[in-house]
């Protein structure tokens, strides 16, 4: 039997903290203030299992308050902080006061023009565009 190839993964794995249906604030000034998790791209499990998102990964989110250009309608998104603690590999825990979420078009290019608060180390390397934008990087 030939191995799976690891083409596509998009991070180490992490502790989950977002789950499908998950309420997140969002982190710039694209006009969306709260999103809804509906999907995870890339997402790999077994069945009937609750898909997870943790740092750097991208989703598929619904807008559910925000202006209302923005509200109703369906996005892709890059998790930049999330609150369960997690750890880096030089040994370093780290965690955040709040879960946040960025809306990306497809190919991770960032909707708004400025990022509000901190945003991971992992989520600035993984996606470049976003750690551009952001105005500290922890």
């Amino acid at each position: 039997m030939a191995k799976r190839k690891t083409v596509g993964r998009p991070l180490k794995r992490r502790k989950p903290s977002l789950i499908v249906g998950s309420r997140v604030k969002c982190a710039d000034n694209s006009g969306a203030r709260e999103v809804e998790i509906i999907a995870v791209k890339g997402y790999r499990g077994r069945l009937n299992r609750i898909p997870w998102a943790t740092v750097g990964t991208m989703c598929i989110v619904s807008v559910k308050k925000g202006s209302p250009k923005r509200r109703k309608q369906i996005y892709h998104a890059v998790v930049v902080r999330q609150r369960a603690p997690f750890r880096r590999p030089d040994g370093t825990w780290i965690q955040f006061e709040e879960n946040g979420i960025v809306l990306t078009n497809e190919v991770g290019d960032p909707l708004g023009t400025e990022i509000r608060g901190p945003i991971a180390k992992e989520a600035a390397e993984h996606w470049p565009r976003i750690a551009h934008r952001a105005s500290i990087i922890v």
